[in-house]
């Protein structure tokens, strides 16, 4: 340990304790997999669950231990392919991480890309050609890579395709460096107009992405004195927009994903309503652009006057405003000699709530005036509040505000997500657990399944005891040796299912079932004799996405639980 840095001497402490205090991961190699991928992507703003289900990494991973697919800065996800939109020209970024837990740098890791880069990214290739070459989950993300150019091609989206290697190491081989450069033209030679670079990120750059924080307090200043009401959790005030756009960018001129209320900054809008924003902004120039626009809405946990003309603001998060917001941007970002002399000004309203309850409404009034699909305004009825707060007092924290625990430094096995409470509602209470693993981010949009799961008056105790549970099974597969990534989240909801619908003695579980239930019945023995039972079926039938997107996969566990005919 003498002849190691000081930042690799501790990362290895952070690593060590972090994995300590986890008490989820198999040991320290599978726990740097996630350290390194949340550290990396920490300006995507994702939560655990995003960043776990791009961990493909294991047996036959070509060099790929975790893959990520966004879209103008959104996690893509296989269920989204079919309806994926973007304006013209968005960012379609393909990222591609080795981890290695060692002090050092290897030719390997590059080789084994290069290999992989020309046999899956080739779309003359078959992928199906290489089930017996790579693992199921590398296999589809590269096939979901592909399916999302192919339905997006005519929007002509830039594509950046990035690889990272990260390790504790410190020097970078020029050979390795020439390696990396043949890799890129590999990329290039495909596609030739996608952008391709590789990282090597070692203990320094892994460090200073350690201790970078995103900010959660930023200072604007104002074209003129807010106006008030006499009332401090309240401003409306003109900015001018060259301000505006400093406000929503961080010191490297990226836009700040996590200011943006995270139910609402996927909609792309119409892109007709996002021409007219940019033809204003490029045209317009003699009017102000307030004259034009409805303005931006954004809410804070506090809000201080420093001076007349300049506000401080806790954990600013816009609620309205997405589209003008991104305009804004792309307009700078475009013309960036402009930011010294552009006089015009955007309407914004500041406003603190009073309340959570107060905080969903305005959520829902200000963009239900406009076309986002309701769906995407689902955790502002008020049981998402009422579970949040229920789950919370019994130390379970319903993510209803996306990583708004993860940021307040709550363990990964006590937050629970709200798709995943989904998926585990679905997988129990409709005994679908083939459609709770294949639609993690599309479960809420259908009306029908929304009510059933959520109905006005919803015995709490029923989402309390599901996300306990899910959790439980979650947390026992994350250690479970020698399981693939893909065969983790091939099994989970089976397994749920199959666990609890044995220990009940039915199979047409219902809520009054739950709320009757004793959670405490359920050991990690009773989990680990029936996910031997169900990992055996499923690698019986082939072991992989195949047999889990069955229909009839379930009443296979059925048997195996011994419930055909309950």
């Amino acid at each position: 340990m003498n002849d190691m840095t000081n930042n690799q001497i501790l990362l290895k402490q952070i690593v060590h304790q972090e994995f300590v205090q986890s008490a989820e991961y198999e040991n320290e190699n599978s726990y740097f997999e996630f350290f390194s991928a949340n550290q990396l992507l920490k300006d995507y703003e994702l939560s655990n669950e995003e960043i776990e289900r791009g961990i493909v990494g294991g047996g036959n991973d070509g060099g790929c231990d975790s893959l990520y697919l966004f879209l103008g800065n959104e996690v893509v996800t296989m269920d989204q392919v079919e309806n994926l939109k973007c304006p013209r020209g968005a960012s379609l970024d393909f990222i591609i991480i080795q981890t290695k837990y060692q002090t050092k740098f290897s030719e390997d890791s590059i080789m084994k890309w290069k290999t992989i880069t020309e046999n899956l990214m080739n779309m003359s290739n078959d992928i199906e050609q290489y089930r017996s070459r790579y693992c199921e989950g590398v296999l589809d993300m590269f096939m979901l890579f592909r399916d999302a150019l192919t339905k997006l091609i005519t929007l002509q989206p830039k594509i950046s395709v990035k690889f990272y290697y990260i390790t504790l190491g410190e020097e970078v081989h020029p050979n390795l460096k020439a390696q990396a450069e043949e890799l890129q033209n590999t990329v290039r030679k495909m596609y030739p107009t996608a952008s391709a670079t590789t990282q090597f990120v070692g203990a320094d750059k892994l460090m200073d992405l350690y201790n970078s924080e995103p900010d959660m307090n930023v200072c604007v200043n104002l074209a003129d004195q807010a106006i008030t009401l006499g009332n401090a959790n309240e401003y409306i005030s003109l900015i001018n927009i060259s301000e505006y756009y400093r406000f929503i960018t961080d010191t490297t001129g990226n836009i700040r994903k996590g200011i943006f209320e995270s139910n609402v900054r996927d909609y792309q809008g119409n892109n007709s309503v996002n021409s007219c924003i940019a033809d204003t902004l490029k045209n317009k120039k003699g009017e102000d652009f307030w004259w034009f626009n409805n303005g931006i809405t954004i809410l804070s946990d506090n809000i201080k006057l420093i001076t007349n003309k300049k506000l401080s603001i806790d954990n600013p998060e816009i609620v309205n405003g997405l589209q003008t917001s991104t305009e804004i941007f792309n307009y700078f970002s475009e013309y960036p000699d402009k930011l010294q002399d552009d006089k015009r000004n955007v309407l914004v309203r500041f406003i603190v709530p009073t309340s959570e309850e107060i905080r969903d409404d305005i959520i829902f009034a200000t963009n239900n005036q406009t076309n986002i699909p309701k769906s995407s305004l689902r955790v502002t009825d008020a049981i998402h509040l009422q579970i949040e707060m229920y789950c919370k007092a019994r130390g379970l924290y319903y993510d209803r505000r996306k990583n708004y625990y993860k940021n307040q430094r709550k363990k990964a096995t006590e937050i629970i997500s709200v798709s995943f409470l989904a998926q585990c509602l679905i997988s129990i209470l409709l005994r679908k657990p083939d459609f709770a693993r294949a639609r993690p981010s599309t479960l809420l949009t259908d009306d029908t399944t929304y009510n059933r799961l959520y109905p006005e008056g919803g015995n709490l105790e029923v989402y309390y005891k599901v996300g306990k549970l899910g959790k439980m099974i979650q947390n026992n597969l994350k250690k479970t040796p020698d399981w693939t990534p893909a065969e983790k989240s091939d099994v989970l909801f089976y397994l749920l299912y199959g666990v609890v619908a044995k220990e009940i003695g039915k199979s047409n579980i219902t809520t009054e079932d739950i709320v009757a239930f004793d959670i405490k019945r359920i050991t990690e023995g009773k989990i680990n004799i029936a996910k031997a039972q169900i990992y055996e079926k499923y690698k019986a039938l082939g072991g992989n996405g195949r047999v889990v997107k069955s229909l009839t996969f379930v009443n296979d566990i059925d048997q195996l639980m011994g419930l055909v005919g309950a």
